[in-house]
């Protein structure tokens, strides 16, 4: 009997792990791949997988977010991880791989994979064959991003990541934040009122800290994203280090403006706030508003713990300002990536609002398994929300679509633990990745979700 069809575009991380979850899964595969007919600004060899920033996986410790999720990938069969540990190079914690050798090694096992073949050209339209996974990454070309539009709504693509950093809310001193929202104007009632999280500074507080942001150091920007016209979120959104350039009352009339706030503390209104918004439903991730800079990390974590109330705070992700066609995942995905309304359409990797090379594959490696669940007539799925792999699906889905920002691997979107709290951080994690990994296998159980065949050589 004829194995059933997936196609996929897109030869990058999310790409592979698609392709390969799907043959391993008895589908006959068509990757597409248009690089060496076109490459990106970005890309410089032909190999699949290319790592073209750093080549780390990030921690493989069981009590990190990221350590649990590959363990979770190995289990439901990962391509890359495997491959990673043939070319890991020292990196403490981390897994980091020899980059070329890694690639190659992934393009090896893909090509000669009886049942995925790989098409080297540039795909500008959505085929209409179905399961179609569309993994094209952050560098989308504009034909096949504007293919995409037309079926996900004009709305629903953003090339430029203009994102504030994002804190864990256990971290933060609420002994000097205050909640509220602003006082009404004009009569007119606010709807949230105390939604807000307010860090209040003085006038000492606040020229120290606008100093120290206006002289902090900024992370270059790559050759394709300084090129005449590549950079429009200069335009829509100022980074907030830019503001403080412009002079000390910028930021008082912008992002920091205290009007309508007092502090409990004091009866009066503060001289400037730094205003944090809820990120996700469980209130763990709490995001600066109007914080969006390009800020190099270190420089981050530095200069904002001199705002009162963050000065233990843990950034689960910094800001940033770059290249990235992403969709508003809350309003375009469904289950496991698949597009609403256009069953067996899925997207996978960064285009979904995912970050990092670990992460797209996570998500393209669901969104295979989904592929190959779809041509045997069983329902797309994911995995159970205590996993971490299914944390990152529910944050896709579930996030609040007017504030959706792009995320990575962490313990702040996984539901926390049944019972009396635990107050050791470590221990936490540890129970957490436990429950993750016994969730996941029970989850797997279902059928048509583990590999078929074995793993790769």
């Amino acid at each position: 009997m004829q194995r059933p069809q997936v196609s996929i575009i897109g030869g990058g991380f999310a790409g592979v792990e698609g392709a390969w979850a799907a043959a391993q899964r008895g589908c006959r595969v068509t990757l597409y791949e248009m690089r060496p007919e076109r490459f990106t600004a970005a890309h410089r060899t032909s190999e699949l997988a290319e790592l073209v920033c750093s080549n780390s996986f990030k921690s493989e410790l069981m009590t990190n977010a990221s350590g649990v999720l590959k363990e979770e990938m190995r289990r439901l069969g990962s391509l890359i991880l495997p491959l990673a540990d043939c070319h890991r190079v020292a990196a403490g914690e981390a897994l980091a791989v020899d980059r070329e050798p890694f690639s190659r090694a992934v393009t090896a096992n893909i090509e000669s994979h009886p049942h995925i073949s790989v098409v080297r050209r540039e795909i500008t339209e959505l085929p209409p064959e179905r399961p179609l996974v569309v993994a094209t990454g952050p560098l989308t070309s504009p034909p096949l991003a504007q293919a995409l539009r037309a079926v996900t709504g004009e709305d629903a693509l953003a090339f430029y990541d203009a994102v504030a950093p994002t804190l864990l809310a256990e971290s933060l001193d609420m002994s000097r934040i205050f909640r509220a929202s602003r006082s009404p104007r004009n009569g007119q009632p606010v709807a949230d009122e105390g939604d807000y999280l307010n860090c209040p500074l003085n006038r000492e507080e606040f020229v120290e800290f606008w100093t120290a942001l206006k002289d902090a150091e900024t992370a270059p920007l790559h050759d394709f994203e300084a090129e005449a016209g590549s950079t429009p979120f200069f335009e829509m959104c100022v980074p907030v280090e830019e503001l403080a350039r412009r002079g000390p009352r910028t930021l008082c009339f912008g992002p920091m403006k205290p009007i309508g706030l007092s502090d409990p503390t004091t009866g009066r209104r503060p001289w400037a706030v730094c205003q944090l918004r809820q990120e996700n439903r469980e209130g763990t991730l709490w995001g600066m508003v109007g914080f969006q800079t390009r800020l190099r990390w270190g420089e981050q974590k530095r200069v904002f713990r001199m705002i009162p109330g963050l000065e233990s705070a843990e950034f689960i992700r910094y800001g940033v300002m770059h290249r990235n066609t992403y969709v508003n995942a809350p309003r375009v995905l469904g289950t496991g990536g698949e597009v609403i309304g256009q069953a067996g359409l899925f997207l996978a990797g960064q285009i979904t609002g995912v970050e990092g090379y670990l992460e797209s594959a996570a998500i393209g490696l669901l969104a295979g398994i989904n592929a190959a669940r779809r041509v045997r007539g069983f329902p797309a799925c994911i995995p159970p929300r205590e996993t971490v792999l299914g944390s990152l699906c529910h944050y896709l889905s579930a996030s609040d679509p007017r504030h959706f920002a792009p995320m990575n691997s962490n313990w702040g979107i996984v539901s926390e633990l049944d019972g009396t709290p635990i107050r050791d951080k470590r221990e936490r994690a540890r129970q957490k990745g436990e429950r993750a990994l016994a969730a996941l296998d029970a989850w797997s159980a279902a059928d048509g979700v583990l590999p078929e065949e074995s793993t790769p050589a």
